[in-house]
C-alpha cells in the first residue's frame, strides 16, 4: 500500500486592505480540499471572534512560552502595536503528513521564514492594482485611526516591495476572478 502523499503548504499574502480575507472565504468554498491554519495572536478578540475558530487568542505570557518552546513556524510583531502574531508548527505539520494542503494567509515577513522550512511552498502575493485603491479601502472601513491608517500604508509600500519575491502575484480588483486565479494556480500545481 502506497503512503499518502503529502500535502501541499499555500501561503497567501499581501498588505492590509488587499482583500485576502474575503478572497479566503471564498477560496474556500470553490476550490475543493483545502485547510486552513489558525493564526495565534496576542491580541484581544474582536466582536465575534471566536477562540480556536478565528485565532487562537494567546496571553503574551503563553505567546512567549510557546515562542521559546520552539512551537512556531513563524511569529512576529505586526504593525508595532505590541501584538504578537504567528503560526504554530501543530497547525501546519499534521495537515501536510496527512496530505491535505493548507493555507497559511500571513504578513511578507513571515512567509520568508516559513519558506526558509518549507522550500516548496506555493506563495501568492495578493493585492489591489494600485496603493490608491489599497488607501481607498483602509479608508473605507471605517475601523481604523488616522494613524493606524498611515501606519498600515507604511507596511503595505515595504510589503508591495517584496511582491516580486512571490511566485505568483493576483490583483484582487474582482473577487470572482481573483479567486479562480489562485485555484488555477493551486490545481496548476498539483502532482
Amino acid at each position: 500500500m502506497n503512503a499518502p502523499s503529502r500535502g501541499r503548504l499555500i501561503v497567501i499574502s499581501g498588505p492590509s486592505g488587499a482583500g485576502k480575507s474575503t478572497l479566503l472565504k471564498k477560496l474556500f468554498e470553490c476550490c475543493a480540499g483545502l485547510a486552513v491554519s489558525i493564526s495565534a495572536t496576542t491580541r484581544p478578540p474582536r466582536p465575534g471572534e471566536r477562540h480556536a475558530v478565528d485565532y487562537y487568542f494567546l496571553t503574551p505570557e503563553e505567546f512567549q512560552r510557546r515562542r521559546n518552546a520552539g512551537e512556531f513556524l513563524e511569529c512576529y510583531e505586526v504593525f508595532g502595536r505590541g501584538y504578537w502574531y504567528g503560526t504554530l508548527v501543530s497547525e501546519v505539520a499534521p495537515s501536510l503528513e496527512a496530505g491535505k494542503s493548507i493555507v497559511l494567509e500571513i504578513d511578507v515577513q513571515g512567509a520568508m521564514a516559513v519558506l526558509e522550512r518549507y522550500h516548496a511552498a506555493i506563495t501568492i502575493f495578493v493585492h489591489p492594482s494600485s496603493t490608491e485603491e489599497l488607501e481607498r479601502r483602509l479608508r473605507g472601513r471605517g475601523t481604523e485611526s488616522e494613524d493606524s491608517i498611515q501606519r498600515r500604508l507604511e507596511v503595505a509600500r515595504r510589503e508591495l516591495a517584496c511582491a516580486d519575491r512571490y511566485q505568483h502575484q493576483v490583483v484582487n480588483d474582482d473577487v470572482d476572478q481573483a479567486v479562480q486565479e489562485i485555484c488555477d494556480i493551486i490545481r496548476s500545481k498539483e502532482v
